[in-house]
């Protein structure tokens, strides 16, 4: 009797890292201090000496049930991309600047060049957000995890001045919401969308006229990362009062937070463009708009207040910075009157 017997390949494990050590290497910032393979991954914190109060910022994040259709398509590559940026867009509505990253897989059987994919996706998203993947782990859970599947968990630590926090605490009536566009569904909402379409590989392969593509290939579209996108947007001066990254809970659960007491962000939903994948999610499990617009992005990944002195160079900057950007709404006091075809989503 040996490990491998026992399911754990410890082999595999060797073969995987050496598969996935030139894609780490691809996000190495100055920082990083040493190589891949030590117990713990070191950066130098030098450069926050420049800082006159560096505040540390963190985040921690999974895909969650997405994984369920890279099991059913086999495909792997874009996965890492989506933990990568539900972490680091949690950081940017902070005003924070990703400096490194670390990944957790779970399998129920190591299968190096899986896994070296997934990674490849880790490294993908780290370079777009700046961020140093320095470690992570890879754990073979044979018995408790099915042979072909897996977990993924993601931590991401960044850097933010004091004084340029984005706290939403000096957002005020009259400010303007500023949507950022989303590259479809992102990682959320999918328990929903494994009940509404069938989960299996014909289904997922067939090909939608209204979306362009097959249903997986859109479902499976990495969530978008916004990191740099914001950091313009802040070095072009204007001032970032608030920013929600539209994940789980959708409009619902995610705009409030970051709105101070007593105020209400007043959206108009005609005010910016939704794919096609919400119509036909919505329409084909028979969804009611609150439903909706409390599960999914609806085609906005990110949504920003600012002063309507700020409004056009933040749009001008966004589109600069690659990003579709709708003015979509204002901030209004609790109380005050709305338009009845407007979304209402007030502070706690």
């Amino acid at each position: 009797m040996d490990y491998k017997s026992a399911g754990v390949d410890v082999e595999a494990g060797y073969l995987a890292v050496e598969l996935m050590k030139k894609d780490i290497s691809g996000t190495r910032r100055p920082e990083v201090l040493g190589g891949l393979g030590a117990f713990s991954g070191a950066f130098s914190a030098q450069a926050l000496k420049q800082m006159e109060h560096p505040v540390l910022l963190s985040a921690t994040d999974g895909v969650g049930t997405k994984l369920k259709l890279a099991f059913i398509l086999d495909r792997h590559d874009t996965v890492g991309m989506d933990l990568v940026a539900m972490c680091v867009n949690d950081l940017a509505c902070a005003g924070g600047e990703p400096l490194f990253f670390l990944d957790y897989i779970a399998c129920g059987k190591n299968e190096p060049e899986k896994i070296a994919k997934i990674v490849q996706g880790v490294a993908a998203g780290c370079r777009m957000a700046g961020a140093a993947l320095i470690g992570g782990e890879t754990a073979e859970h044979p018995g408790m995890m099915p042979a072909d599947e897996y977990d993924l968990a993601g931590f991401a630590v960044g850097v933010v001045e004091e004084s340029k926090m984005i706290s939403g605490s000096s957002i005020k009536d009259g400010d303007v919401l500023v949507g950022l566009s989303s590259s479809g569904v992102h990682s959320n909402g999918f328990s929903l969308i494994r009940q509404i379409f069938k989960m299996d590989a014909e289904s997922l392969n067939t090909y939608h006229e209204i979306l362009g593509k097959s249903l997986g290939t859109e479902l499976l579209t990495p969530t978008k990362i916004y990191t740099k996108a914001l950091k313009a947007i802040r070095d072009s001066g204007a001032v970032i009062k608030g920013a929600s990254h539209i994940t789980g809970g959708g409009f619902h659960e995610n705009i409030p937070r970051m709105l101070p007491a007593g105020h209400v962000a007043r959206i108009d939903k005609d005010s910016f463009e939704t794919p096609a994948i919400f119509g036909l999610i919505q329409k084909t499990g028979v969804i009611n708009d609150k439903t909706m617009y409390g599960t999914f992005n609806m085609g906005l990944g990110m949504v920003l207040a600012v002063d309507r002195m700020d409004v056009e160079k933040v749009m001008a900057v966004a589109a600069a910075a690659g990003e579709r950007a709708y003015k979509i709404g204002h901030v209004i006091r609790a109380g005050d009157p709305v338009a009845e075809d407007g979304l209402c989503f007030a502070s706690s």
